[in-house]
């Protein structure tokens, strides 16, 4: 028996230890540290067009190659810095994609600078605060956008941001647990719904 048929999971989880990993530890549960919601952006980011085992296979490096995905450092990146990032095998070596990431640190800095509230707020904003839970039956049902990445789609770019389509934004959302999007057959779905 493999170990993705011990316990019913997601049907886009392969067997791949990384994989079960990321699904089972870290994909829906909330998070609402800035920088940790700053990574899942670059990471969703990086991913567009791409499968997401791809990324995730690489975000050691883009950890390494991103200063800890510190946006006080990423914001300081010079042309020289890119063209270094051009040349590394260990990411997603898209010119826009690696610009992005300069783009958006800036735009994240301005957001904490800003004393409005911080990029958590801003995020968290467009779903008031608290997860939304699908019932979600089966994989084929879980859209690629909904209105509120639409929504939060808009407010980056207004805000500044980057390869932050609504299909990205939808990503972040499930990947961060703004959305609860597991099958409610898989053992994570109750895992992570809200307490009420």
């Amino acid at each position: 028996m493999s170990r993705n048929q011990e316990k019913k999971r997601c049907g886009w989880v392969s067997d791949e230890a990384l994989y079960l990993q990321y699904h089972d530890k870290e994909w829906g549960v909330p998070v609402t540290d800035d920088r940790e919601l700053f990574e899942m952006l670059i990471l969703e980011g990086a991913q567009a067009g791409l499968s997401w085992i791809v990324v995730l296979r690489k975000r050691e490096n883009y950890r390494q190659a991103f200063a800890g995905f510190d946006p006080h450092k990423i914001a300081k990146f010079t042309e020289d810095d890119v063209e270094r990032l051009m040349r590394d095998t260990g990411l997603v070596r898209n010119r826009l994609k690696i610009n992005s990431v300069v783009t958006n640190a800036k735009a994240w800095l301005e957001i904490m600078e800003s004393g409005e509230g911080s990029f958590r707020d801003l995020v968290w904003s467009v779903v008031e605060n608290k997860t939304l839970v699908n019932s979600w039956a089966d994989l084929s049902q879980v859209p690629a956008s909904t209105p509120e990445s639409e929504k939060l789609s808009k407010l980056l770019k207004k805000n500044g941001f980057r390869f932050v389509g609504p299909t990205i934004c939808y990503a972040f959302m499930q990947a961060c647990g703004m959305v609860n999007d597991h099958t409610v057959d898989c053992f994570c779905y109750e895992k992570h719904a809200p307490r009420i």
